[in-house]
């Protein structure tokens, strides 16, 4: 089992996707699996990772997996070697949690070219202030100092080739769990990578946003009738001054860039296991954390004379192409609408899937089930403790032979002031204290008609369920802030 996350990357920027960016090794792995057009994640970094790794709803655990069992822990009694190579958002050592390798970071975002505090010979003091621990295997570096041709998104996929050569030869199953924290900001990617899209973004966001939506539609992804593309929620490419036009052109251009170098490694790791004999047995799947990133960060250190996507530089693409780049769907990352918890999803396994190549599944699923899932496929050996809370999630196995998943309780959300609830083709969805929203996604996927003055009555029944699963999740709900102001009458 091969379990590849994407960060911060948008709905649309696969080929497969509806993208113009050149991704041949995923659009492959699409072209010869399944697509998947309404998977979920929890819109945010951290709490994604805790769903995806654990079966739980991220409101059962703390930030550091606690009251949890990790994949690592569940299926290593199965005989399963496992390893986890790249971005874990949190404090705790993988290697303390079930796995018998981790390299990576214990944090949320890297300097690309160098996640140390200090600049190496002969270049600019590295872009971004935060300085995160790394850990290789049982040994903690902080700060890590890497070699000068080091770029985070290459060593990842390094690592987990030097495993997967360690285990050649070898019957026993394996998991890798393959953390990109690209497209993530910092912009930061290989200049020959860079040259590849240049002018590909002169015209800007409506252009780019619409043609993604051309191409989704005649690939099937969506049918226009039931997925309209949502209004835009960006700056107006037209006002900008002929500078800004040039800087945000190169935004997206490096945010490319990075999706390119991401699917590039995806192919040297396709490319290994077909080597080792274990492409056809190997159920691959990948996904991202979240929606695009609207985040324009103004913490941390750049240097103005470097050249943006190098060490020094410290960027990220911004508002405008996050909802250019989740085309066809409304608001990023944090959100509770489409474009914030909707993941594009992709699974390859020649010898396990029963469905013609280059299907696409509209059935609605969540990180929670992915846990499961490998535990059936892992077999009675697999461990789950008793003591902890059941499992939230449900097998995704019947969508490998094309049928639905039998779920009993709704998808639950909640993050970031934001609470949805998904119960068949309905949505119901709430930003902080403003009135619920209704939609039905059968018909309306890109969340343009709110019916909740049509069904009151829905509204209600979905909020009251909403609550019950909150509770059962251990969910405290904090009554309305005050807003007055403080004060000795206060």
């Amino acid at each position: 089992m091969v379990l590849i996350l994407a960060d911060d990357m948008g709905y649309s920027d696969l080929g497969c996707y509806g993208g113009e960016i050149k991704t041949p090794h995923l659009d492959r792995l699409a072209r010869d699996g399944i697509r998947y057009t309404q998977a979920y994640n929890t819109s945010k970094c951290w709490t994604t990772r805790i769903s995806l790794l654990t079966g739980l709803y991220h409101h059962r655990s703390d930030r550091d997996f606690g009251n949890t069992a990790l994949v690592g822990e569940i299926l290593k009694p199965a005989g399963y070697r496992t390893w986890w190579s790249g971005k874990h958002h949190a404090s705790f050592n993988p290697y303390d949690r079930g796995f018998d390798h981790f390299s990576g970071f214990l944090g949320g975002a890297i300097n690309f070219w160098n996640p140390g505090d200090k600049a190496r010979s002969g270049e600019h003091v590295p872009g971004w202030g935060a300085v995160y621990t790394w850990a290789f295997d049982d040994k903690l570096v902080k700060p890590y100092l890497p070699p000068k041709d080091f770029f985070a998104t290459d060593a990842f996929t390094d690592w987990s080739l030097e495993w997967l050569e360690e285990k050649k030869g070898s019957v026993d199953p394996f998991f890798l769990f393959l953390a990109y924290n690209a497209p993530h900001w910092p912009l930061h990617a290989h200049p020959e990578d860079i040259l590849k899209y240049d002018g590909f973004y002169d015209e800007g966001y409506e252009a780019i946003r619409k043609a993604r939506y051309l191409r989704q539609i005649e690939m099937g992804l969506f049918q226009e009738g039931l997925a309209q593309l949502s209004e835009p929620e960006h700056t107006p490419w037209s006002a900008l001054a002929e500078k800004e036009k040039k800087n945000e052109a190169l935004r997206m251009q490096i945010h490319a860039a990075m999706v390119d170098r991401m699917d590039q490694n995806i192919g040297r790791l396709t490319s290994k296991l077909r080597e080792i004999g274990q492409m056809e047995n190997t159920l691959i799947l990948f996904l991202v954390d979240n929606g695009a990133s609207h985040e324009k960060p103004s913490r941390g250190v750049k240097n103005p004379s470097a050249q943006w996507g190098s060490v020094g530089s410290f960027e990220a693409i911004g508002q405008s192409w996050a909802n250019a780049t989740n085309s066809p769907l409304r608001k990023w990352k944090v959100q509770g609408l489409e474009g914030g918890i909707c993941t594009p999803m992709i699974a390859h396994w020649p010898d396990g899937i029963k469905l013609p190549k280059n299907s696409i599944s509209r059935e609605p699923c969540h990180l929670i089930d992915f846990v499961p899932t490998f535990m059936e496929l892992a077999g009675e050996k697999a461990w789950y403790p008793k003591n902890l809370p059941p499992l939230d999630g449900i097998s995704l196995t019947p969508t490998f032979a094309g049928k639905k998943i039998e779920r009993e309780k709704p998808i639950f959300f909640q993050y970031g002031g934001w609470q949805v609830l998904r119960e068949g083709s309905w949505k119901l969805v709430q930003k902080k204290k403003d009135p619920w929203q209704l939609y039905e996604l059968g018909k309306d996927r890109t969340e343009t008609r709110n019916l909740a003055s049509k069904f009151p009555e829905r509204v209600l029944q979905m909020k009251t369920r909403w609550e019950e699963l909150a509770r059962e999740v251990g969910l405290t709900m904090k009554p309305p802030k005050s807003k007055k102001k403080p004060g000795k009458n206060n």
